[in-house]
């Protein structure tokens, strides 16, 4: 598969976070190119793709692997090497890239410290480099800097085809290998990076939502519900995070402000009265109280 890639791996050593990014056009190209584990590392494997090389990089980081004895072991034996891109980033933060003699101009790599972007089929050779200093300009978390790299790709002219697709992922310090903070795909769409942007800010919304959650079985609502506005403003395109944000405030003593959320939930979407109806106070103990109030009004 001869498709242009470009793409970054990087760890942050202050959150031992690992991620990749990539875009390309190619469709689904995050199903293929972007690997990473919790504590283990990060792999991204392109050009002439060979999608072993992610799983089986991270199975030699798992086992003791430096990035670069991991990438040694995965290209020694394959005889496609001269056509294969693969950048990895291991437990401790180094990094090592290979970009085969062969790979479709322009195509090289650039590292810095914890970070390695690679490319190939690009408009310009000045790619791989742009990505390292965007990521390495860039301020947030690990998530955000891996955005900046891709943007600043971009900025460079990106693939030399256009675009197609994107995919981001970010695992935390440690966990179990299929956990992820971000998992994001991009499939097919006409601005892949923008897009894979907007659903990073709905993650984080979530994210949020999420930590709501487990503060409400603890019966920390006045928290939980400062995380779910928190959550329904980082996505006002979403009424189910407005709904939950609004049964929060109800039963945190804010009525007036939490039925103006359910409300408008409702009328976004009907089916947030049905299910209105259906939860027992396990999943909304301000849930009666709602009811009333709608009823009533």
């Amino acid at each position: 598969m001869r498709h242009g890639t470009y793409s970054i791996v990087a760890y942050d050593p202050e959150t031992g976070e690992h991620g990749a990014a990539v875009h390309s056009h190619w469709f689904s190209v995050g199903s293929l190119c972007v690997w990473a584990r919790p504590g283990i590392g990060a792999v991204a494997t392109q050009s002439v793709v060979e999608p072993a090389h992610g799983p089986h990089g991270l199975d030699r980081l798992a086992a003791g692997d430096s990035a670069e004895a991991a990438l040694r072991a995965l290209l020694g034996p394959d005889e496609l090497a001269a056509v294969r891109q693969v950048g990895i980033v291991d437990g401790a933060g180094e990094v090592a890239v290979h970009t085969g003699e062969s790979c479709i101009p322009c195509a090289g790599h650039a590292t810095g410290p914890h970070v390695s972007a690679q490319a190939n089929m690009m408009e310009r050779e000045t790619v791989p480099a742009a990505m390292v200093a965007g990521f390495e300009a860039a301020t947030g978390d690990l998530a955000d800097r891996l955005m900046a790299a891709l943007h600043a790709a971009e900025g460079e002219g990106g693939d030399v085809r256009g675009r197609q697709s994107s995919a981001l992922v970010v695992v935390p310090r440690e966990g179990e290998p299929w956990r992820a903070r971000f998992e994001l795909r991009v499939e097919d769409h006409a601005e892949p990076v923008e897009e894979l942007g907007r659903l990073l800010r709905l993650a984080r919304a979530y994210e949020l939502a999420g930590e709501a959650d487990e503060l409400m079985a603890s019966d920390r609502t006045e928290e939980a519900g400062g995380l779910y506005l928190r959550a329904a403003e980082l996505a006002p395109e979403s009424d189910e995070l407005l709904f939950w944000a609004g049964l929060a405030q109800v039963h945190a003593g804010d009525i007036q402000s939490g039925m103006a959320a359910v409300r408008r939930a409702i009328e976004l979407h009907p089916g947030w009265f049905t299910l209105l109806e259906r939860l027992s106070p396990d999943f909304a103990p301000a849930g009666e109280r709602v009811r009333r109030e709608l009823s009533s009004s």
